[in-house]
Order: structure tokens, then C-alpha cells, then sequence
């Protein structure tokens, strides 16, 4: 963690070491390719993306210089469903990244293989757009009651901003890692500057067979 404080941390003299040292960036990337994704596979470190403006700054430089549409993805393990307190401190931070990063964001539970015979579908319904009364119901029963109005109180901000939605993905299930690239191409308006495709008047096809 002591590398990523010296590049991140803005309580440090060298915080801003990355964002003076982008050269390297830039001519990595080299000029942009419209038919291709960038990832950047960020640390996992959450208070990089709740409490340190670095990332902010470094997603408009590429916005700027690169011209990049960006689109954030938000991973949380799907074993967090399992402990519903896990699952809701996770869920706020996937908000307050949401408000850091500022631009569009996808929230993704992953590894969902590893969840496939303990949560029945309905259940996961309720994690896939985040209920808040379960915090009210199964945390409480769990919790010492001193705790209750704090529990109240992360409801009400789950409630009152109603941003957290989360997506499945299984790395071994091409469906679901086709529909978060769907997603992620809306988001970025991928579709928007593609070329309309011109239809093969060389294909022959039976017009009567349409719509079967």
C-alpha cells in the first residue's frame, strides 16, 4: 500500500507524482482506436475511489487528451450477499464512488458461480436493486440495539439517493459478460458513432419468412 500512498495520497508531498509523470501514459496509449475497449484494472483499494481526488483529475485528462468516453465499473464479489452486512457496506461504497468518479458507472457483482446453490433467485433479486429493509429486518434481529438509528440512517441514504443497481457477471458465462459490454457501449454512446451497417442486397432470403 506504501507505492499507491506515494502515487495517490494527497497528504503526501509527491501526491501529485502521477499526474505530473503522464507523458509515459500518454505515449502507452498512443493515438485512440474507435473499435477497441481500454481497461484500466484499478487497485482495490476503496478509498482511492471515496476519499482521494486523483482518479477524477486522471479521468478527464483522458477525457481531454485522448478523447476517451469512460465508463466506471464497480466490482463487488458476490460472496458479500451471503453477509448482508458486508453487502450494504459495500453497497455505500459503490455510492460514494459513484459521486467521486463522476462520470458513468456500472455496478457489477461478480464471480456469481461462486453464490449459484446458497442465495435462491428471488432472494438475489433483492441485493441485484438493493432493498433497504432488509437492514431493517434480518441486521437489526443481529445488531445491538444502540446500533438501530445507525442502521435507520444508512437506509434512509440508500433510500434517498436510490443510485445502486448491480449487474451479474460469471467470467465462465459469455451471456453475462455480453450484457455488461452492452451496457457498458450505452453508456459510452459506443453505438452512436459506428458506421450504420449497409445490408448484403447479394443474400437471398424468403420475405414471407420474416417474423417466424
Amino acid at each position: 500500500m506504501s507505492g499507491l500512498a506515494f502515487v495517490f495520497s494527497p497528504s503526501l508531498p509527491n501526491h501529485r507524482f502521477l499526474l505530473e509523470n503522464l507523458d509515459w501514459l500518454d505515449e502507452a496509449l498512443g493515438p485512440g482506436d474507435e473499435e477497441s475497449l481500454t481497461i484500466f484494472d484499478c487497485p482495490g483499494q476503496i478509498e482511492l475511489y471515496t476519499h482521494v481526488p486523483i482518479l477524477p483529475t486522471l479521468s478527464k485528462h483522458l477525457h481531454i487528451r485522448h478523447d476517451y468516453s469512460l465508463c466506471a465499473t464497480y466490482l463487488l464479489e458476490s460472496t458479500f450477499v451471503v453477509d448482508k452486512a458486508k453487502f450494504f457496506a459495500g453497497t455505500l461504497s459503490a455510492m460514494s464512488a459513484m459521486i467521486m468518479l463522476e462520470m458513468p458507472h456500472l455496478n457489477i457483482l461478480s464471480k456469481m458461480d461462486l453464490i449459484r446453490n446458497q442465495v435462491p433467485k428471488r432472494e438475489l433479486k433483492r441485493f441485484l436493486d438493493p432493498d433497504p429493509s432488509i437492514i431493517t429486518t434480518d441486521i437489526h434481529a443481529q445488531t445491538n440495539p444502540r446500533f438501530h438509528a445507525l442502521n435507520e440512517a444508512i437506509v434512509g441514504l440508500i433510500d434517498d439517493f436510490s443510485m445502486v443497481q448491480f449487474l451479474q457477471v460469471e467470467a465462465q458465462n459469455e451471456d453475462s459478460v455480453q450484457a455488461v459490454l452492452s451496457y457498458i457501449d450505452n453508456c459510452i454512446g459506443w453505438s452512436e458513432v459506428q458506421e450504420p451497417k449497409i445490408p448484403d442486397d447479394n443474400i437471398d432470403y424468403d420475405p414471407t419468412t420474416l417474423g417466424e
